[in-house]
């Protein structure tokens, strides 16, 4: 896994070259199942949406932008709703189920809790932007009973500025020499910035219960 988020732009264009058009089904796959499937936060967000904007501005490489943007908006905000009505019907029997209970990661809730606390419904938006967070963020706003409508609000925008932003960005920059050259350290310090809040939420949690 390690070794595919830091190489993702090569491992991106083999799958195109090994699925052709397919690529774009399992790239909006793997974006929705990061937030609509609960269990799987580990998987890449950011980054994928960086190399596939550097990759679509690329003119050798067969990937469109204009395509990638609305797919993975749809994506997002597909697997935030799903995630949401998740932890909206049956959240707390799959934390209290001895078997959901033990792949859900209780730490991971107890980080997202600590953060919708703290930012309220904005969360839904800024939580979008950090890895891990987002994937728990939308099931913790379901459990809260969080209405339905003003939450589709914030997921709307949470995901379309993510999408675009964070496409955007690989499609603007992933081409410039320096980047191409040290794409994976370009990819690293892109996960470990993204990483802060969370680890910084973690931190201050652990001190409140101590307190």
């Amino acid at each position: 896994m390690i070794h595919f988020i830091l190489h993702i732009d090569q491992h991106i264009y083999n799958m195109a070259q090994t699925f052709g058009g397919w690529t774009y089904l399992i790239l909006f796959l793997i974006i929705f199942v990061e937030t609509g499937a609960i269990v799987l936060p580990f998987l890449p967000g950011d980054s994928l949406l960086f190399a596939a904007g550097a990759l679509a501005a690329n003119p050798n490489m067969p990937f469109n932008i204009g395509i990638f943007l609305p797919l993975f908006f749809v994506a997002a905000f597909l697997g935030d709703t799903c995630n949401f009505f998740i932890g909206h019907k049956i959240g707390t029997k799959l934390l209290e189920h001895r078997l959901s209970g033990k792949l859900i990661n209780k730490k991971h809730i107890d980080e997202a809790e600590a953060y919708f606390e703290k930012k309220g419904s904005i969360a839904i938006i800024m939580g979008r932007y950090v890895p891990i967070i987002r994937t728990f963020v939308p099931f913790v706003a379901g459990i809260s009973q969080f209405k339905f409508n003003d939450f589709m609000k914030r997921a709307f925008i949470a995901a379309f500025s993510w999408s675009l932003i964070a496409t955007g960005s690989g499609y603007l920059f992933g081409n410039i020499p320096f980047v191409k050259k040290h794409f994976s350290i370009i990819i690293l310090g892109i996960i470990l910035v993204t990483l802060i809040p969370s680890v910084v939420a973690f931190i201050k949690s652990r001190r409140q219960r101590k307190n």
